[in-house]
């Protein structure tokens, strides 16, 4: 048995196994960090450029994707535990601009062909990524699909976010794919909640998250950004090139998108962050709200968030779209329920039990707590998922940290 939960010969193990995705030259340089019954294990491996350089270390700072989302959303639920959220209130007091919505007659059909939503968009469907629009592998050839990319994608390859009301402007002028609370579709709801959060609180999504979640939790290292004194613990991120492997600069440390405040706060992948600052985040939920003594959410608000929130048809409709692609992403993503701002595993499907909690992100990284074992871990590269690379080495991570756990 080990000191703290893990075995040596496991740890040992974790580190061979990271050391390996390293030394294959197809990740620079990563920081994992695991813990289990209050003890806590870090490992910093490799550069921070494919080139060389600078080692990783523990306050490395990553852009972390879609690994923001569970952080993001934890507004939301200081709103929902305050009463200036209700679940099923209509959005359209705050967000007028997804009043009296269109729906799609097919969702794969032309965008003029409509019917009217039969109901409001509730605060349920934004929480829970049912609102009606969204990223979804089944429609990427759709007429929807292009006009939401065309007119409100602001990722690494498409340029600069417009303000807040602008975007939401841009939005309001789409029909949606499904009706309200019908289908489970991805990311898109996380960054309208996001404004949601700004709008209900008077402030900028970052001020309010700052001020009620980031700031207690003493999560110094976790922005919208990276300021100049601080852009030297940032890599660059990476996007191979699929078909020679050759490491293509997604975006520059200096210089590039992370190190200037974005006119955008994305709530669904804009954080950036660092090992130990989602260590306190995840902890904080396992610990059902508190942090050192002091409540940050309500022990409900936890369990509603980290609880699958899907009906079995939703549930399906994430399976579908998962199973397609769970060849290129080593299987991330088939967990099949979903809470709010992460995936909730209903049912057996590797390592990890029922009940864990988590999500990854598009720039190689994953975070993850399963209150059965009380393990949290965390594992942040910068290299994208364009190649297979990042999701291998994000599946070696979790099954040999579940192999060291030793009772």
């Amino acid at each position: 048995m080990g000191t703290n939960g893990f075995s040596e010969a496991g740890l040992r193990r974790l580190r061979e196994a990271l050391a390996r995705q390293v030394e294959s030259k197809k990740i620079p340089g990563l920081v994992a960090l695991v813990s289990r019954g209050g003890h806590t294990h870090v490992e910093a491996l490799g550069t921070m450029r494919h080139d060389g350089g600078d080692p990783m270390r523990r306050d490395t700072i990553f852009r972390m994707a879609s690994t923001s989302k569970p952080v993001t959303m934890a507004a939301t639920m200081v709103l929902l535990d305050e009463c200036r959220l209700r679940l099923d209130d209509p959005v359209d007091q705050w967000l007028p601009e997804l009043a009296d919505r269109q729906v799609l007659r097919s969702p794969d059909g032309p965008l003029d062909d409509t019917v009217p939503a039969r109901r409001p968009i509730t605060v349920r469907d934004l929480l829970t990524s049912t609102f009606g629009l969204g990223l979804d592998f089944a429609l990427l050839s759709s007429p929807i699909r292009a006009a939401t990319f065309e007119r409100l994608d602001y990722s690494v390859a498409s340029g600069p976010a417009p303000d807040q009301d602008e975007w939401m402007r841009r939005l309001g002028e789409l029909p949606l794919s499904y009706q309200p609370g019908e289908r489970w579709q991805y990311d898109l709801s996380n960054e309208v909640t996001g404004v949601l959060v700004s709008r209900v609180a008077g402030q900028s999504l970052e001020e309010f998250l700052r001020e009620r979640v980031l700031d207690p939790l003493g999560m110094k290292d976790t922005a919208f950004h990276v300021p100049a004194d601080k852009i030297d613990r940032l890599p660059p991120l990476y996007g191979p090139d699929p078909q020679t492997g050759e490491f293509l600069v997604w975006d520059e440390a200096v210089g590039g998108r992370s190190s200037v405040p974005p006119k955008f706060q994305g709530g669904g992948g804009g954080l950036v962050s660092t090992a130990d600052d989602y260590h306190a985040f995840f902890q904080m939920l396992l610990h059902q709200g508190t942090h050192r003594g002091r409540r940050i959410l309500s022990r409900a608000a936890v369990e509603l968030m980290t609880t699958n929130c899907l009906t079995p048809g939703q549930q399906e409709a994430r399976d579908v779209m998962y199973r397609g692609i769970a060849h290129l992403a080593a299987g991330q993503g088939l967990q099949g329920g979903w809470g709010f701002g992460m995936s909730v595993r209903t049912y057996r499907s590797g390592y990890a039990p029922v009940g864990q909690f988590g999500w990854d992100g598009g720039t190689g990284t994953t975070a993850y707590a399963d209150p059965v074992n009380q393990v949290f871990g965390v594992l942040l590269t910068q290299v994208g998922m364009s190649t297979p690379d990042s999701p291998r080495a994000i599946h070696d991570f979790w099954a040999t940290l579940y192999q060291a756990i030793d009772d």
